[in-house]
């Protein structure tokens, strides 16, 4: 596998795959153990397809073998199921990826345990026992907490030390049951209940240290899940370590990865708690000085304007204008007034010089028939009409002479004059 390269002289992919085959095919068959987590089993296909997972350390690995070889552990394996495989490690140049050709399979005791529990547990999701809807917040600050554990256990003292380090007032309402073998789980249960069933229990831990598969298992029982599930308290798991995950983690409220784990969760730490009041009373004062700050400078800002430094200032100056409007209103009204005067005066004069009146007095006079139409013309009168003649100062009646100045016919007034006497004079209308 050792090749010269650089830079400036690489080899290809091609090449490098090559190099990795030839280096795989010369290792030998080996067993492997580890739990299967894909299964692919293809109607008439000949070969089967499946991952092999090792859970400590969360790698996979490809296994595909031949129906017959799968075949005669078909019944007794699934998905889920730790099983032992002598295999030979291949490469697969197109695509770089490594597998393992099975010759043999064998499955393991705990992997059909392992398989029950996969097989409950896709049960119980599918009934919604799992959702994380259903799942309830612990409280804050618990006053009393019910804790679920082995008698005299590392668990127990995790816990309880723990929990008092962080908050020395929690108080504890300890249930010591049987952690494995053919009792646990009835006896679980029932201190369970019993500590959902006192209404001062603000949370339940249930609490064990690691262990192997088999002694974790009453953890996965369904009796004790759905007994869980049923709690009206808040209920943290805290079962094994870190790897560990009975379907007791699933349904509680809270998976606690250790007991300690499970302390730290549920009880507040005093110190952090008066360091975090102390940050937010000092936020709390920063922001109210602030505040105070930014509104005493908007004050002084809002006092330093002119129209607050002299109030009067604006109506001063509104004074001067209204002053001034009021001279430049009387002006205008004084100007239209004149003007209205003079074209009065104008249309007074016009008026009198086309009065009838005005004619009168320049020494004329209106002839008017007896029903008050005015003669306009010597033919309109006949000899000794009686007619009214108007003058400037008043009226007076005239008589039509029988024969016409100018010797025309009777009726006819010589320069468009009529003669006669005057009687009856009147002042006029």
């Amino acid at each position: 596998m050792s090749v010269r390269t650089s830079a400036e002289a690489p080899i290809p992919v091609g090449e490098v795959s090559r190099l990795i085959g030839g280096w795989i095919d010369r290792l030998g068959a080996v067993w492997v153990e580890g739990q299967i987590t894909q299964l692919s089993r293809r109607p008439g296909a000949g070969v089967v397809f499946l991952t092999l997972r090792d859970p400590s350390y969360d790698i996979s690995v490809s296994v595909t073998c031949y129906r017959q070889v799968f075949d005669k552990i078909a019944d007794v394996v699934s998905e889920g199921a730790r099983v032992v495989v002598h295999a030979k490690p291949e490469w697969y140049a197109p695509r770089g990826q490594l597998s393992l050709r099975a010759a043999e399979i064998k499955p393991v005791g705990v992997g059909e345990l392992l398989a029950r529990l996969e097989q409950l547990k896709k049960s119980l999701a599918a009934e919604g026992l799992f959702r994380a809807e259903r799942k309830r917040g612990l409280p804050f600050l618990p006053q009393l907490i019910g804790l679920v554990c082995g008698r005299a256990s590392a668990a127990e003292r995790d816990v309880l030390e723990n929990a008092r380090l962080r908050w020395p007032a929690v108080r504890f309402e300890v249930r010591n049951v049987p952690v494995q073998g053919v009792h646990a789980v009835p006896q679980v249960i029932e201190a369970v209940k019993e500590l959902d069933a006192l209404p001062e229990v603000d949370v339940i831990i249930v609490a064990r240290g690691g262990g192997s598969v088999e002694d974790l298992l009453p953890f996965s029982d369904e009796q004790l899940v759905r007994a869980v599930g049923a709690a009206r308290t808040p209920v943290v798991s805290a079962i094994g370590h870190e790897p560990d995950s009975p379907l007791l983690d699933l349904v509680a409220d809270l998976r606690a990865s250790t007991p300690t784990d499970a302390a730290k969760k549920v009880v507040p730490d005093v110190g952090e708690e008066s360091a975090r009041i102390q940050q937010l009373r000092e936020r709390a004062l920063r922001a109210v000085s602030g505040s105070l700050d930014r509104e005493e400078r908007g004050l002084a800002a809002a006092l330093s304007r002119p129209s607050m430094e002299r109030p009067h200032r604006m109506v001063e100056e509104r004074e001067d204008q209204v002053t001034a409007m009021l001279e430049r209103g009387r002006r205008t009204l004084g100007h239209l007034l004149d003007r209205a005067d003079s074209e009065l005066s104008h249309t007074l004069a016009r008026v009198v010089a086309l009065s009838p009146k005005a004619t009168l007095e320049r020494g004329y006079a209106v002839l008017q028939k007896p029903d008050g139409s005015a003669v306009r013309s010597p033919g309109e009168v006949a000899p000794d009409d009686e007619l009214r003649a108007r003058v400037a100062e008043g009226e007076f009646r005239v008589r039509v002479s029988g024969t016409a100045a100018d010797g025309r016919e009777p009726g006819t007034v010589s320069d468009g004059r009529a003669s006669g006497t005057a009687s009856d004079v009147t002042p006029p209308d």
